[in-house]
């Protein structure tokens, strides 16, 4: 579990196929590695990553197929600036909002416009997540926790302090860079909740039209 305050802006060194999945390398700049461990969680672009090796300078993980297709990850390079947070403590300040990692789907950025010192976005997200955003709500974009102070549709507006530009990725963000988004993980649960004994019908239901249409049921 994570904050969604980023304690650090990493570079991505290398990204190495491995088969279908790829293997990271970041340079971690001034994250403090020294109580991290091999199987420790760090948010990588609000991706949690399990540390499977230690460089020094930072760390290697290992990205699944399912996290490639979720991700933006897919279209990274290396030099790729990314926004770093190590898991929470139980002594954690909570400044952020509860971030699990566990992002929904790739968003992206279609307006920037400067406002005093601060910076607004406009951010378009896929149709189905859109119930999920609500006005003065929290969101995860990249890994940062985020008040969402205006709803259009399907898309939905930040406005950015200098502080937060500065510490984080945001700075260089331009319209038509996609991003990771994590909606509200309360709202998560909450919908699959209120479908009560009707969840697990919809579970079965889904199961037996795959295999129909897979030609299992004739």
């Amino acid at each position: 579990m994570f904050t969604g305050i980023i304690e650090a802006v990493g570079t991505l060194t290398a990204l190495t196929p491995k088969g279908k999945d790829i293997s990271v390398t970041v340079e971690s700049g001034k994250l403090d590695l020294s109580d991290v461990k091999l199987g420790d969680s760090i948010a990588t672009n609000g991706v949690c990553l399990t540390v499977v090796a230690l460089t020094g300078s930072g760390y290697v993980a290992d990205l699944s197929l399912e996290t490639l297709q979720r991700t933006a990850f897919a279209s990274y390079k290396s030099g790729q600036k990314v926004n770093l947070e190590k898991a929470m403590l139980p002594t954690t300040r909570f400044g952020g909002h509860m971030v699990s990692g566990h992002v929904d789907h790739v968003a992206e950025i279609v307006e920037r416009t400067q406002t005093g010192r601060a910076i607004e976005f406009w951010v378009k997200v896929p149709s189905h997540l859109a119930k999920y955003i609500a006005e003065k709500g929290s969101v995860a974009v990249d890994g940062i926790s985020l008040t969402v102070n205006a709803v259009r549709g399907d898309e939905f507006k930040l406005t950015i302090v200098p502080h937060t530009a500065l510490e984080t990725t945001m700075e260089s963000f331009k319209p038509g860079r996609k991003v990771n988004l994590e909606v509200d993980v309360i709202a998560r649960y909450l919908e699959r909740l209120m479908l009560g004994e009707k969840a697990a019908a919809q579970s079965s239901q889904v199961s037996m039209d795959l295999l129909a249409r897979s030609g299992f049921l004739r």
